[in-house]
C-alpha cells in the first residue's frame, strides 16, 4: 500500500518538472490551429448557408495532416538561413509556420464568402498544410526533451501534449467562437473576419512563450553533411540530383527500420489499427458544431458547454488517464478508451431525440472528452514508444499522419451520411458508436506482440 502510494507521488511528482510545462505549450501551439480551420471555417462556412455535405467534403483540406510525412524529413534537415542557427532547428520551423499562418488569416480578413468561397477554402488547406508541418517539428521538440531510457515519463509526456492540445483547442475555441458571437451581436456582418484579426494576436503571444523553450541541438550526421556539400556544387544538375537522392534515402530509412523491426505482418496490423482507432470520434467530431447549431444552440452555448466546460473535463481526465497508462499498460489502456470512446457517442444520438437540453448536452460533452482525454493520451503513448530515437520527426510524423488519415479521409464524408440519412442524427451517432470495433480486434491480436507490460 505505502508503495502503491510513493509509485503515485513519484508519477504525479513528474508533472511539476518544467519541461513538461515546456511540452504542454507545444501542444497548445499544436492544437490551436484546428480551432481556425475546423470550428470556425465549419461554422463560418454553414452560416453562410452551406450543406452539411458541403462542410464534410470541405475538411478533406485536413488530409495534409496524413500526407505531411513526406516532407518531415525537410525538417529534420533543412535549415532555414539564420534563423535555425539563433533559435534552434525545430523552433524556426515551428515559427515559420506559425508567422505563414497569421498571415493567413489576414487574408480571411479582407475575403467574403459569398464571393470568394474557393479562395477561402484553398486558403483554410494552406493553413492545414503549415500547421501539419509544423506539428512535424513540434512532436520531434517534444519527443526531445524527454530522454530516451524514460519510457515512463514518454507516458507523462503524452499526458501534457494532450492536456495542452486540447487546452489550445478548447480555450482557443471558447475565446474564438465567444467573440464571434459578440461581434455578431454588435451587428458587425464581418464579425467572423474580425475575430480573425484577434486570433493573430494569441498566435504571436504564443511564438514569444515558444522562444523561451530550450532546444538540444541536432547530431550533424551524414545526410545533413551531404546536403551541405551539396549545396557547394556547382552544377545545378548535380544540386538536383544529389538533393532527390537525399530526401529519397532520409523518408525511406525510417520507413526500412519500421517493418525490419516489426516485422511485414505485425508492421502492417499496426498500420491498420492507427488508421482505424479514432474514425468513429472523427465522425462525430466532424460533425459535431454543425449539429449542436441545427439543435438550436448559439455560438457562445457551444463555447462554453462544448469548449470551456469540456475544457476542465479534459485537463482533469488526461492526467488520469497518463496514471492509468502508466499504472496498467499502453495496451489495456488503448482498449478500454476505444470502448469508452464509442459507446459516450450514443449520448448525442440522446440528445437528438430529446431536442434542445442543456443538462443533456453538458452530460454529452463531458463524458464525450473524457473519452477522448483517455483514448489520446494512451494513442499518444502508443505511438510514441514504437518511434525509433533515430528518426524521431520522421517516423512518428508517418505514424501519426496515418491515423489522421482515417479520420480527415472518411470522416469527410460524415455531412453526406446524414444527409443520406434524412437528418436522423440519431441513427449517424449509433453508426458512429460501431466504427471502433475493427480496431479493437485488431489490437486484440497485437496485444502480445509488442510491448511485455506489466499486467499486476
Amino acid at each position: 500500500m505505502n508503495i502503491n502510494k510513493k509509485n503515485n507521488f513519484k508519477y504525479f511528482s513528474v508533472f511539476l518538472e518544467q519541461r513538461m510545462l515546456k511540452i504542454c505549450l507545444l501542444g497548445v501551439i499544436s492544437g490551436f490551429p484546428w480551432v481556425i480551420i475546423g470550428s470556425s471555417l465549419s461554422l463560418w462556412l454553414k452560416e453562410e448557408g452551406l450543406s452539411r455535405s458541403a462542410i464534410g467534403w470541405a475538411g478533406l483540406i485536413f488530409g495534409v495532416y496524413a500526407i505531411n510525412f513526406l516532407w518531415s524529413p525537410l525538417m529534420d534537415k533543412l535549415r532555414i538561413p539564420l534563423l535555425s542557427k539563433k533559435i534552434g532547428q525545430r523552433k524556426s520551423w515551428i515559427l515559420s509556420m506559425q508567422l505563414l499562418i497569421g498571415i493567413c488569416l489576414l487574408l480571411w480578413f479582407f475575403l467574403d464568402p459569398n464571393q470568394n468561397l474557393f479562395l477561402i477554402i484553398f486558403i483554410g488547406l494552406l493553413i492545414a498544410i503549415f500547421s501539419s508541418s509544423q506539428d512535424i517539428s513540434i512532436d520531434a521538440l517534444r519527443i526531445e526533451q524527454i530522454n530516451e531510457n524514460e519510457k515512463n515519463i514518454m507516458a507523462a509526456g503524452a499526458t501534457m501534449t494532450v492536456i495542452g492540445w486540447w487546452t489550445g483547442f478548447k480555450i482557443g475555441g471558447l475565446f474564438t467562437l465567444t467573440l464571434s458571437d459578440y461581434f455578431d451581436y454588435l451587428g458587425f456582418q464581418n464579425y467572423w473576419q474580425i475575430t480573425f484579426i484577434f486570433l493573430i494576436l494569441i498566435i504571436t503571444l504564443m511564438n514569444l512563450l515558444l522562444l523561451k523553450i530550450k532546444e538540444n541541438p541536432l547530431r550533424d550526421d551524414a545526410s545533413l553533411k551531404h546536403s551541405r556539400s551539396s549545396n557547394n556544387s556547382n552544377s545545378f544538375i548535380k544540386i538536383l540530383v544529389k538533393s532527390i537522392f537525399w530526401i529519397t534515402s532520409t523518408i525511406s530509412d525510417p520507413l526500412i527500420n519500421f517493418f525490419k523491426k516489426n516485422g511485414l505482418f505485425i508492421a502492417v496490423m499496426i498500420l491498420l489499427f492507427i488508421f482505424l482507432y479514432k474514425i468513429g470520434e472523427a465522425f462525430l467530431g466532424r460533425m459535431s458544431l454543425i449539429f449542436y447549431n441545427e439543435v438550436g444552440f448559439s455560438k457562445s452555448d457551444i463555447g462554453i458547454f462544448s469548449k470551456g466546460l469540456g475544457w476542465l473535463t479534459t485537463i482533469f481526465f488526461t492526467l488520469l488517464g497518463g496514471f492509468f497508462s502508466i499504472r496498467f499498460g499502453i495496451i489495456k489502456s488503448v482498449f478500454i478508451a476505444g470502448i469508452f470512446m464509442a459507446v459516450t457517442n450514443l449520448l448525442f444520438a440522446v440528445l437528438f431525440w430529446t431536442g434542445k437540453n442543456y443538462m443533456i448536452f453538458a452530460t454529452a460533452v463531458i463524458l464525450d472528452d473524457v473519452a477522448a482525454a483517455f483514448a489520446t493520451v494512451a494513442f499518444v503513448a502508443f505511438i510514441s514508444v514504437l518511434v525509433n530515437r533515430k528518426y524521431t520527426a520522421t517516423q512518428y510524423a508517418l505514424l501519426a499522419s496515418l491515423g489522421t488519415l482515417g479520420r480527415t479521409t472518411l470522416a469527410s464524408s460524415s455531412g453526406s451520411l446524414v444527409d443520406y440519412l434524412n437528418g436522423d442524427w440519431g441513427l449517424f451517432f449509433v453508426l458512429t458508436t460501431l466504427m471502433v470495433t475493427p480496431s479493437l480486434i485488431i489490437l486484440l491480436f497485437l496485444r502480445d506482440k509488442l510491448f511485455k507490460e506489466n499486467k499486476n
